[in-house]
């Protein structure tokens, strides 16, 4: 508690100064904050081993040692600095990572009960789709074993609860309200990532795995993928757009609209052939 303390006293973000986009999210001060703590460590051990590696050039010049030593080191001050260094990092691990991490998971049913946003982000080679639970709020039920082509939302035809669902290749949702992405992929392994959000997470195939946020203000970034998949990987980038809740609605209600005119017409058509 004192180091989460200390550190928060301390304004300057060196992560941000190092590149790190500007926080959008209401959870994502916490992890800059740490971010922020593990970049001043880098920042210690960066000028530490620095100074090191200077001193150790003047200490054993060639020309004020001529003769090599053959027996090396023989204090045990690498060693305290090793186990220093461990314990820096453990206490890195378990007072700050494990109980952010405990935090973020805890949170989880209070968002449900915020009547949240709900998407699918759907992972292929390579790029993204998203797929809206529409009007409804119920996603059709999903059928993996469906998969007809990358990036195949993989919805049961004959669920009334899907008719109404669409896919999108951007992702749009509405400032100031809680969203939860359902992470997956068609393929291979995928990374999740919206880093203005500070927000990742894999994207499994054959698995669909929560994460959540909530935008503050409204704005256009970059989706990527944090995770090697392939020779198109560095080309694997979609856009988020965090816009109004009327704007939202709208085009939600629109694109929710017009797929369920259209599954109920393509039923209604194979109603007709089989009669």
């Amino acid at each position: 508690m004192f180091l989460q303390n200390t550190f928060n006293t301390i304004a300057f973000s060196p992560a941000e100064w190092m590149g790190l986009p500007k926080n959008y999210s209401a959870h994502g001060d916490s992890v800059g904050h740490m971010i922020d703590v593990v970049t001043w460590f880098m920042i210690a051990l960066f000028v530490g081993w620095t100074l090191f590696f200077l001193y150790s050039l003047f200490r054993f010049w060639h020309k004020k040692n001529p003769e090599a030593s053959y027996y090396g080191v023989k204090s045990h001050l690498s060693t305290h600095l090793e186990v220093g260094v461990i314990i820096v990092e453990a206490v890195l691990l378990l007072g700050f990572a494990l109980p952010l991490w405990s935090k973020r998971t805890d949170t989880f049913e209070q968002v449900l009960k915020e009547n949240p946003v709900r998407v699918r982000a759907i992972g292929f080679q390579f790029n993204w789709k998203f797929h809206y639970a529409g009007e409804d709020g119920k996603f059709g039920y999903i059928d993996r074993s469906l998969v007809s082509a990358p990036g195949d939302p993989c919805i049961v035809p004959e669920d009334p609860n899907g008719w109404d669902d669409f896919v999108t290749e951007k992702l749009r949702i509405p400032v100031g309200k809680p969203v939860i992405l359902q992470v997956t992929s068609t393929d291979v392994i995928h990374n999740f990532s919206i880093i203005p959000m500070r927000i990742q997470s894999d994207a499994f195939p054959d698995k669909d795995i929560p994460m959540w946020f909530t935008p503050l203000e409204e704005m256009e970034t970059s989706v990527v993928c944090g995770q090697l998949c392939g020779l198109g990987h560095a080309n694997m980038v979609s856009t988020l757009v965090v816009e109004s809740e009327k704007s939202f609605n709208e085009f939600s209600k629109q694109r929710s609209d017009e797929s369920k005119a259209e599954s109920k017409k393509l039923h209604g058509e194979k109603v007709a052939v089989a009669e």
